[in-house]
């Protein structure tokens, strides 16, 4: 009975760890923002992703993102950052709002991902001026 119920444990903990690691990525993200980190960020990206940064909205690749939010980080060096909002208490979406501070102004920025297999991805990620 015991080494039944060891065994068991054993089995779940992946899965369980996992799911935590999962319940954690907004605030991941959070600090990749803060970091001005493009390359961490477009690691969570979907093949493709709906990329709106201030008035320019389009559909791009993987690559094209993380550039695209490279030359964000270069205009707009972040100095602090805070979670002002997340949903993630859906097993295939999460939602995430995290307010970017940069050297300029204050930015908002609205981070939707999807389930993929085991993992959750950004399909869209908008970055627009906060409205204070």
């Amino acid at each position: 009975m015991i080494r039944s119920l060891l065994l068991f444990i054993i089995a779940i903990a992946p899965i369980y760890r996992s799911a935590n690691l999962q319940a954690d990525i907004i605030d991941d993200l959070s600090s990749y923002f803060k970091a001005g980190n493009s390359k961490e960020i477009a690691k969570n990206f979907a093949p493709t992703i709906e990329l709106i940064i201030i008035d320019e909205e389009d559909v791009y690749s993987k690559a094209q993102g993380e550039q695209i939010l490279k030359d964000f980080f270069n205009k707009h060096v972040p100095v602090k950052t805070s979670i002002f909002h997340r949903i993630n208490n859906s097993q295939n979406y999460r939602f995430g709002v995290v307010l970017v501070n940069t050297n300029k102004e204050t930015f908002r920025v609205s981070i939707t991902m999807k389930k993929f297999n085991t993992s959750f991805l950004i399909t869209e990620l908008r970055i627009e001026p906060s409205k204070d």
